[in-house]
């Protein structure tokens, strides 16, 4: 249902990975048509200026710092939630790290940790979300998937895995929701989007990350989620070329398998030499946190930005550190 119909109150939304990329464009675009916004994401510093971005768009907003790795976290945000507001309306989980490298070269702790963030993450939201939507008569929860959640490519082995998940928890939750009137469960699948998620991504492939083009603005993700909120869908696409990847992997596997890796070189992989390091996986870099990255649509730099793994990230090799917040939006 659209916010259109509400007279007494705006309506709600918590959006995590609210910070960064697509969860910043997202709050942006929520605040643009008068929601109130529950913020949460990592960096403090991050959902402060979020925070004030919303607020001067008219929306009343509320930054939660939360780590959606931790249930006990999301939890407190949710109560933080009704504190402020009375209850949530909708639930948008954009919450994501990234890793790169072949499967055997990233350690243990950063593959078992972007897997954390990213799929048992989004199953705490989803999981606290659906629990206020049945004790307030329903609600629409949002999952940001990924295209890499239906294909198979080198490189980025935890990353895919665990959009892979978040695929089929989506469809798992849409199935159940039939049988909860007034619960909505959509899932957005991004192609490549332009946001500093491949800057802050761990990295033990020797090269730097980058979305291979045509590369799409995160706002056009936020009008996708935009999109669910006023009419549900199974799953809502964002990039030209998606469908006709998908189809490439499922009905030619060969041809595909054979395709992928010289092309994900090419395209995926800038000519950026890195040493290995563990980017913003365990902790967040607020420097580093935009709406957008540094690309054109075609994959050129359209502005300059420390190469990744410098500045606050060149001393992140690997050691965990304290895992304290949640992923900013990818």
């Amino acid at each position: 249902m659209s916010e259109q119909g509400t007279t007494a109150r705006a309506q709600v939304a918590l959006v995590t990975g609210a910070s960064s990329g697509i969860g910043r464009a997202t709050a942006r675009a929520l605040a643009a048509r008068g929601w109130s916004l529950v913020l949460c994401a990592r960096s403090a510093d991050g959902l402060a200026a979020v925070e004030a971005e919303c607020v001067a768009a008219g929306a009343p907003a509320l930054a939660v710092p939360t780590d959606v790795g931790d249930r006990g976290r999301v939890e407190d945000a949710f109560a933080a939630a009704t504190e402020r507001f009375g209850r949530v309306d909708a639930v948008v989980n954009s919450a994501a790290v990234v890793g790169y490298g072949r499967f055997e070269d990233v350690p243990a702790e950063v593959y078992d940790r972007v897997v954390t963030t990213n799929l048992l993450g989004t199953a705490n939201v989803a999981r606290a979300a659906l629990a206020h939507f049945k004790e307030h008569g329903g609600g629409r929860l949002v999952l940001i998937g990924s295209l890499l959640g239906k294909i198979a490519v080198p490189f980025m082995s935890p990353y895919v895995t665990s959009k892979w998940g978040v695929q089929a928890l989506a469809r798992t939750l849409q199935v159940e929701a039939r049988e909860t009137p007034g619960i909505q469960v959509s899932l957005v699948s991004p192609g490549s989007i332009n946001t500093p998620a491949y800057l802050q991504a761990a990295n033990y492939a020797g090269w730097e990350g980058r979305p291979p083009p045509p590369i799409d603005p995160p706002e056009k993700v936020a009008a996708a989620v935009l999109r669910c909120l006023d009419r549900p869908r199974r799953d809502e696409g964002v990039g030209v070329f998606n469908p006709v990847v998908v189809l490439g992997f499922r009905m030619l596997p060969a041809l595909y398998d054979l395709l992928v890796t010289p092309l994900a070189k090419v395209g995926a992989l800038s000519r950026r030499a890195l040493e290995p390091f563990a980017g913003t996986v365990f902790e967040p870099r607020p420097a580093a946190e935009e709406v957008h990255g540094v690309w054109d649509r075609w994959g050129r730099r359209r502005s300059e930005a420390p190469p990744s793994g410098t500045g606050a990230q060149s001393g992140a090799t690997g050691d965990p550190g304290p895992a304290t917040r949640a992923g900013g939006g990818a």
